[in-house]
């Protein structure tokens, strides 16, 4: 951990609806959550802990973004080609896929026009249209775990290497030419997926099937 930032301000834990929760996604007070195990995603509601909708991926799922009355999920197939899914809430996954650039990313984020995919490796945000097409790439500093657009800016939970324990809170702001990186937090934990409900934000641990929720430190 990095011991010249401060750590983020834990407001509740709550146990996730399944195991290995990675995907997260904030719509309201409600929560959604994807399983690596299960294939499963699940609308929890946060303040009850409460399961209130379940349904089978066409996939393993990873991240996850709210779209209006729809969710945005990155899914893998069999040959872990990663592939963007709709799901209905409320109803069904769609058949329609579009495909991820190189068939690889992890993490989703909506700008309430534009999506955006992380590459974990590859240390790379791409904003991509409605047909899955690279308009821009951005880079950023450190490998990305979890990302969610708040007011016009990328917060990002990022961890230096697969095998470090070092996990940060960043913020990216790539609205000029060059985007503008500012470290925040340390995160005590391998944060995955990243959400915000107005207030709050929301991360999974998944090594302890925990979900949490911590202040935001701007």
């Amino acid at each position: 951990m990095n011991q010249t930032l401060s750590t983020i301000e834990e407001l509740v834990r709550i146990p996730a609806p399944c195991p290995a929760p990675l995907g997260l996604a904030c719509d309201g007070t409600d929560l959604w959550i994807g399983s690596y195990e299960t294939n499963r995603i699940y609308g929890l509601n946060a303040q009850q802990g409460r399961v209130f909708e379940e349904a089978l991926a066409p996939g393993r799922p990873h991240g996850l973004t709210v779209t209006g009355d729809a969710l945005r999920v990155i899914v893998a197939d069999e040959n872990d080609d990663r592939w963007i899914r709709r799901y209905i809430m409320g109803k069904h996954f769609k058949s329609e896929a579009i495909g991820c650039p190189e068939r690889t990313g992890s993490f989703l984020a909506y700008d309430g026009d534009l999506l955006y995919v992380s590459q974990r490796y590859e240390q790379c945000i791409h904003e991509i249209d409605a047909t899955g097409t690279v308009l821009r790439t951005i880079p950023v500093p450190r490998q990305v775990t979890g990302m969610v657009i708040v007011s016009g800016k990328f917060y990002l939970a990022t961890t230096e290497s697969r095998e470090s324990d070092d996990y940060r809170l960043l913020r990216l702001d790539a609205r000029g030419d060059v985007p503008v990186v500012e470290e925040l937090a340390s995160i005590g934990f391998a944060a995955r997926s990243l959400g915000f409900d107005g207030s709050r934000f929301w991360t999974n641990c998944r090594a302890e099937n925990t979900i949490v929720a911590f202040a935001r430190p701007d």
